[in-house]
């Protein structure tokens, strides 16, 4: 396996890839909340036997809005690239986890008071910089953990596979050398006009050229749909919210904002009793009854060093930082009010909530208008779902469903089963248009459910085969292309003729144009294939000139290349080099990797 992973990092493919700008894969990217939830609900894909399900893609969806990533209007045609990144993590977990790759508990828990992101200034690990960080985010320390593991997981194996790629010192050498040699040359571009007449094409060579690329003028087997899709979204637009239903919502937040909350703690066993801690806890609150500040008591009685000094305070938490009993007191109170005593496994205490970590209720005011109006119409939305369901059944068309439903009808193009765009591109949508009971029996689709949010119902207006359109249907197309190649061909023979003659020795009158010390790094208005065709000519002999020429397009550019120089050497530039050159070598091979996975799996999008 190892082998046919080499032979693919260094195919043409591969050399394509690892010719573009390399992409450092990050820790938190956007696979983070892959393997976060369970099977259930709806599988969108399955790979080697593992679902991946609606809630998992939505939930990868908008943790890359939450993110900034992706503005929220692109959402919905965001979800078959989020599809295929799944699936891609997916293949690369199963494998990592296949090879035994293992992370313990200790080496998590280093990993995260270790990473720069949860530190303060001074390098310290901060627990409501931790709870900041994960919250916009999208986690809980929990889910965090789990999820964790799994990207280490895979970024063991890609930097494994990255490592066992290497490139000698001459090597290294020779890269470097080619890199600052710059190169002065002449150059001259022969374009159609310089043709004496344009090429005529005859019917024959049309024929002929259609016949060779028959597999440039295939048509896919296509369908024309017509569609309706129940939106909640939009549903929500009309429906009327007052004030009165703002401030109810943004009231009940409360009830699980993020909070910022301070403790006593009173620990028994070994110097006192569990009675004991409890009566020096009764005693605590009856002083806070009395006006006492809890902070000061804080500092006075909590067992709990490191957070006495500070008044008790532990910072901005959410839900499941800490166990179900503290977290049970802690969000059932108030800004400002006191827990009765609350047990834990390392004691006794008293929590207070001292600040709720959410926006004033102007600045929410935009959101909580969009969630009340959709909590509004969630009925309404539920109750047309399943009108949707009978009547789409039973209807023998779907215009009498839009109609009953007042949904607006939509019809589409020509579209294929992977060519179509916008709405009828996301998961299952064409699956279901292509289905046997859809596109042969004539009946609209089942219920497509294509988030939480929408529903859609499609019918096969117009079907055709694959096939290989016509020559008469493609006629202007052919007799371009036939043109194009003829031209160029032309041009190619006077550049020979050309070239034949500088090398003779000849002298033509040409307006050269002329490229000083160009070295491949340096930017230029020249055209990259004339770049490249000037680099790969041989070295030339003092006071001669080498000529060749590249094809760039519709033009043909002459080259006279005089003088190839070493450079100056660079430190700087050479170690760059070097570590682009093993970058590429890696990305080559993950490459590799993800193309034998992908080839050898089971992947089944339904």
């Amino acid at each position: 396996m190892l082998q046919s992973i080499r032979d693919r990092s260094t195919s043409w493919g591969a050399k394509i890839i690892i010719g573009a700008v390399v992409v450092t894969m990050a820790l938190f990217g956007v696979e983070s909340l892959v393997g976060l939830l369970g099977s259930d609900g709806e599988k969108v894909a399955e790979v080697n036997g593992e679902p991946i399900t609606r809630q998992q893609l939505e939930l990868e969806v908008q943790r890359a809005i939450r993110s900034g990533q992706v503005p929220p209007e692109q959402e919905r045609q965001l979800r078959a690239q989020m599809l295929d990144t799944l699936i891609t993590d997916r293949l690369l977990t199963q494998y990592a986890e296949e090879g035994g790759l293992h992370l313990s508990e200790a080496q998590l828990d280093q990993l995260i008071v270790s990473l720069p992101e949860f530190q303060d200034a001074e390098g310290r690990f901060d627990r409501e910089l931790f709870r900041n960080r994960l919250a916009s985010a999208g986690f809980t320390p929990l889910s965090f953990r789990q999820q964790l593991r799994v990207d280490m997981k895979r970024r063991q194996l890609q930097q494994g596979l990255a490592m066992s790629e290497f490139s000698l010192g001459s090597e290294q050498a020779r890269l470097a050398a080619l890199q600052r040699q710059t190169r002065t040359f002449r150059h001259y571009a022969l374009v159609p006009s310089d043709l004496e007449s344009p090429p005529a094409v005859s019917e024959g060579e049309l024929r002929d050229y259609y016949e060779a690329h028959a597999d440039d003028y295939q048509r896919p087997e296509q369908v024309r749909l017509a569609y309706v899709v129940l939106d909640r979204q939009r549903m929500a637009e009309d429906a009327e919210v007052d004030e009165a239903a703002l401030r109810e919502a943004w009231q009940a937040e409360a009830a699980e904002a993020d909070r910022r909350v301070s403790h006593i703690m009173v620990t028994f066993g070994d110097e006192r009793s569990r009675d004991e801690a409890v009566a020096r806890l009764e005693a605590v609150k009856a002083r806070l009854a009395d006006g006492e500040a809890f902070a000061d008591l804080a500092a006075e009685v909590s067992d709990d060093t490191s957070t006495s000094d500070a008044g008790g305070d532990l910072g901005v938490i959410s839900r499941g930082f800490f166990g179900e009993a503290f977290e049970e007191a802690a969000f059932a109170l108030s800004e400002g009010q006191v827990s009765d005593i609350v047990e834990t496994d390392n004691g006794l205490h008293l929590v207070k909530v001292t600040e709720l970590d959410r926006p004033p209720f102007e600045q929410a005011r935009d959101r909580l208008a969009r969630q009340v109006a959709m909590d509004r119409v969630g009925d309404a939305f539920n109750e047309r779902a399943q009108r949707l369901i009978d009547e789409s059944f039973a209807a023998e068309d779907l215009a009498s469903v839009a109609d009953s439903l007042d949904l607006e009808l939509h019809e589409s193009n020509w579209v294929s089963r992977d060519g179509a765009e916008g709405v009828l591109a996301e998961p299952g949508v064409m699956r279901q248009a292509f289905s046997p009971d859809v596109l042969e029996e004539g009946f609209n689709s089942e219920v497509i459910e294509l988030d939480e949010d929408r529903r859609m119902v499609l019918r096969v207006l117009e079907h055709r085969q694959a096939t290989t359109l016509p020559l008469e249907e493609v006629r202007e197309q052919v007799a371009e292309a036939v043109e194009a190649n003829k031209t160029r061909q032309a041009l190619e023979a006077r550049a020979e003729e050309m070239l034949a003659a500088l090398r003779n020795g000849e002298s033509l009158s040409l307006d050269w144009q002329r490229a000083e010390a160009l070295s491949r790094q340096a930017g230029s208005d020249l055209a990259e294939p004339v770049v490249e065709s000037a680099f790969r000519l041989p070295h030339p002999a003092d006071g001669e000139t080498v000529y060749g020429h590249a094809v760039d397009g519709q033009r043909v550019v002459l080259i006279a290349l005089e003088q190839v120089t070493e450079g100056e050497p660079n430190a700087q530039i050479e170690s760059f080099v070097a570590r682009m050159a093993e970058q590429l070598r890696s990305q080559a091979a993950i490459t590799g990797l993800l193309d034998h996975l992908r080839e050898q799996a089971e992947i089944n999008r339904p």
